[in-house]
């Protein structure tokens, strides 16, 4: 009987198995995706102990603050729009107060491809003339003639030649790709186009290349912190400036304005990344001459004098070390609302 009992019920329990494996099973509701969060916002600041742009120092190489705030669109995924503003303290010829960069445009993304079109505007607050009295206006300042070895002539000028215009306030059209080879290597093609450089009247061209390489994220170990190194070497090509950086010497005649000097730099460092934060080591150098240097950038601080400095384009013979290699160390945090905010 026992038996009969034992066999009866592993025969239900199969039935039942078999029952339930027949029956519909409901299936478990997926958790609904992410939200997609079309509005972000970029901002960070820095603390530097010099500012470089493309290897000429824009704060006589001193001490530097920036920060920046970008409002961002993301289309979709792949498609960004974004306009930003940006400050930094620097140290002109024309003493303005500050940088102040307006910046906007599009990032679209194919892949391993990152790309950035826009439109960049640097804007110089606060800066003074320095020319001399006469007939001419150029640049929102009076202009007679050309330079001479003891300054322009008309007179008004320091010895050391330091001309400068009230305004350097101009923009740049930009495109540039960054390549994500893989979790550790990218690299990067920049082009920068400005039809009148600086104010100088002189049209300049920026193209580059740049190179990273991120450490892998367990270098060292569960602390978060990361590192890269990397690096640029880029060249700016220069036109011929307008009447108000014109010089007349023995040495030859360019009134109507002098060839900028162009010139090759680059740069390389190392950085090291905790968080939203970041320092920077940096080294930066320029194939220009003290004495190009001096034509290019009207330096009123670190000139010096040397025969060897005299060219056609720089006739009073004063040098410039604003275009010479320094060395830079920043510290700076980013954040996006997205990520950090939230």
């Amino acid at each position: 009987m026992k038996k009969l009992v034992l066999a009866a019920a592993v025969l239900a329990m199969a039935a039942g198995s078999a029952f339930a494996a027949d029956m519909p099973v409901k299936a478990v509701k997926a958790p609904p995706p992410p939200a997609f969060e079309p509005w972000d916002l970029a901002f960070g600041s820095a603390l530097m102990n010099d500012y470089i742009f493309r290897g000429v120092t824009q704060s006589n190489h001193k001490p530097s603050v920036a920060a920046y705030f970008e409002p961002r669109y993301n289309l979709n995924k792949d498609l960004q729009l974004y306009i930003g503003v940006a400050g930094e303290s620097i140290s002109f010829p024309n003493r303005a107060a500050a940088e102040i960069d307006v910046y906007g445009g599009i990032r679209p993304t194919f892949g391993m491809f990152a790309f950035d079109f826009g439109l960049w505007g640097y804007i110089y607050p606060g800066g003074q003339c320095f020319g001399s009295q006469g007939a001419t206006l150029q640049g929102n300042c009076a202009v007679f003639g050309g330079n001479t070895d003891f300054g322009q002539i008309g007179g008004g000028l320091p010895i050391n030649g330091n001309f400068a215009k009230k305004s350097a306030s101009f923009y740049e059209a930009y495109g540039k790709v960054n390549i994500t080879l893989n979790d550790q290597w990218q690299v990067g093609f920049n082009e920068y186009y400005s039809p009148n450089f600086l104010n100088l009247g002189a049209w300049g061209d920026y193209a580059s290349i740049t190179g990273k390489w991120t450490a892998p994220s367990t270098t060292f170990g569960t602390s978060g912190v990361g590192m890269y190194i990397s690096g640029e070497f880029g060249r700016q090509w220069l036109g011929r400036s307008d009447a108000f950086y014109g010089v007349v010497s023995p040495l030859g005649n360019f009134a109507a304005g002098v060839p900028e000097p162009s010139y090759n730099t680059w740069n390389a460092g190392i950085g090291f990344t905790y968080k939203v934060f970041t320092l920077d080591l940096r080294y930066y150098d320029t194939n220009l001459s003290k004495a190009n240097c001096n034509v290019f950038t009207s330096d009123y601080s670190t000139r010096s004098f040397s025969p060897s400095f005299i060219t056609p384009i720089n006739p009073g013979g004063f040098g410039s070390n604003w275009c010479s290699a320094a060395g830079v160390v920043k510290f700076s945090a980013d954040l996006t609302a997205m990520t950090n905010l939230k």
